[in-house]
């Protein structure tokens, strides 16, 4: 089913009516808006899990924890619209004396106005119709148009009517939150002049489409998009042989999580040559369990990609998991960093599904001229033992993910102020984080007030207000007391 093009005229127009109210709204409704959805739809996770594993079989354990995740942001922005320092409030008062004289001057941070958000396939919640995107960009104070994923549609019109009835009985205005359905639609979603900004995760053929429509328009607009990431990690010799089973075990209960679905996932792991990885990685990957794919559409690209991935001639299979008969089985793939420095555009693909690929290097020269090759990603990884010398890897990961791991493994995503869900090109389209409190700055833009009467000036910005809420005042950062 797609929207047609007088539905989403509709639907935009009541975005548009409802982004001045949402703009100057208060703290405490803003925030009140955002706890009355999360509340409404911890209310209703037994039904919401029950069609979520119906369309997508991520089974129910790991559904109804992604609805408390998807609850828990949600009241986390609402904290963050309460605490105000995301307004980034600051005022220059006038001085006659400066040379030239200074105005006063008044600053804040305001929402761009409504925002698309595309939903992803694999986080049906969390990622999808009141996911970080939408709780983000109603936490900076903006009306929100969802285009559904086909992956999970019921489930989305279920969580869209129970998110908008929790609006409009909290008293947000009508026009906060609507859903669309269809690719034409979406397309036309981000080219409409009312959207402001768009945030998306999936694909990078798909993300980098949307992003072309949201930069070629007559007023170009940001996207925000998550496309891709091969997340890779590096194991020292030192690591390898002071807790090398412990790695293999946890690299495979890493890249088999969700069925290798997490965009998260270890792609690309440089394990040092002869040090016994490869053999602890077969072993722990026998037993393990693959899973059912989340659509036809990435089904059909899982063997396609480990074939292309076969067809190098320096790749072979080290290792299979567990057949699994309406699902795809876990594969272990082998190669070297001579490889991987040679041919990247070929090795260091991202393929969604159960599959990793070690990459044997024999020095450190090796292993750096491989990483050179690796494209952005959300995060890295870099297993050592204290006393070796990592700094030159440590420096080319940090320049090629957000988030650097130096214990454990990169598929858990902790939503909380300082997370970085975000990297260089083609990980994301912006340096901004899509997961925690700060995803919020990618829907706000700064307004400097000049000479304002006070009653003129957004509320946030008085004196009355300052008086409460963090702030800087003459380059002197002012925090009240709790």
């Amino acid at each position: 089913m797609t929207t047609s093009p007088e539905e989403l005229a509709r639907l935009t127009d009541a975005a548009a009516a409802a982004a001045p109210i949402w703009r100057t709204s208060s703290a405490d409704d803003r925030a009140r808006w955002l706890t009355a959805v999360a509340d409404a739809l911890d209310a209703h996770a037994d039904e919401l899990v029950a069609i979520a594993d119906r369309e997508t079989r991520l089974g129910a354990v790991r559904l109804r924890g992604e609805v408390g995740r998807t609850t828990g942001q949600l009241r986390l922005f609402a904290s963050v619209v309460r605490e105000g320092s995301y307004l980034e409030l600051t005022v220059d008062d006038a001085d006659a004396a400066a040379t030239p004289p200074r105005p006063e001057l008044r600053r804040l941070l305001v929402g761009v106005g409504p925002v698309a958000v595309f939903s992803a396939s694999n986080f049906p919640f969390a990622f999808s119709v009141c996911g970080g995107d939408t709780a983000s960009a109603w936490a900076a104070g903006n009306p929100v148009i969802v285009k559904a994923h086909s992956g999970h549609p019921e489930l989305s019109e279920r969580t869209a009517a129970i998110a908008i009835d929790a609006l409009t009985a909290a008293g947000a205005p009508a026009g906060s939150l609507a859903l669309i359905e269809g690719r034409e639609a979406g397309n036309a979603l981000v080219q409409h002049p009312v959207i402001q900004a768009a945030g998306f995760t999936g694909s990078l053929s798909g993300g980098r489409a949307l992003f072309d429509l949201a930069s070629g328009r007559p007023d170009p607009i940001p996207f925000y998009g998550e496309l891709g990431s091969v997340n890779p990690v590096v194991v020292t010799t030192g690591a390898a042989a002071a807790r090398g089973a412990v790695l293999a075990t946890g690299l495979v209960g890493s890249f088999t999580l969700g069925a290798g679905q997490f965009c998260t996932k270890p792609g690309v792991v440089f394990i040092p040559r002869d040090a016994g990885i490869e053999q602890l990685v077969a072993d722990a990957v026998a037993g393990a369990a693959g899973g059912p794919l989340l659509t036809e559409r990435i089904t059909t690209a899982f063997p396609d990609g480990i074939r292309e991935l076969e067809a190098d001639p320096s790749v072979e299979v080290l290792a299979q998991g567990a057949e699994t008969p309406d699902g795809a089985r876990p594969v272990v793939l082998t190669t070297d960093a001579a490889a991987v420095a040679d041919r990247p555009e070929t090795l260091i693909a991202e393929v969604f599904g159960p599959v990793t690929l070690l990459v044997r290097y024999s020095d450190e020269h090796e292993l750096v001229r491989a990483l050179r090759a690796v494209p952005g990603s959300l995060t890295a990884t870099l297993h050592s033992e204290a006393g070796e010398d990592v700094a030159e890897v440590l420096e080319l990961l940090q320049l090629r993910a957000g988030r650097v791991l130096f214990a454990g493994w990169p598929t858990g995503v902790a939503v909380t102020w300082s997370q970085q869900h975000g990297g260089p090109w083609p990980a994301t389209t912006s340096l901004h984080t899509s997961v925690g409190a700060t995803a919020i700055r990618r829907f706000l833009r700064p307004v400097v007030f000049q000479d304002a009467p006070d009653a003129l000036l957004p509320e946030a910005l008085r004196d009355a207000s300052l008086a409460r809420l963090p702030h800087r005042r003459n380059g002197v950062l002012q925090v009240p007391s709790a």
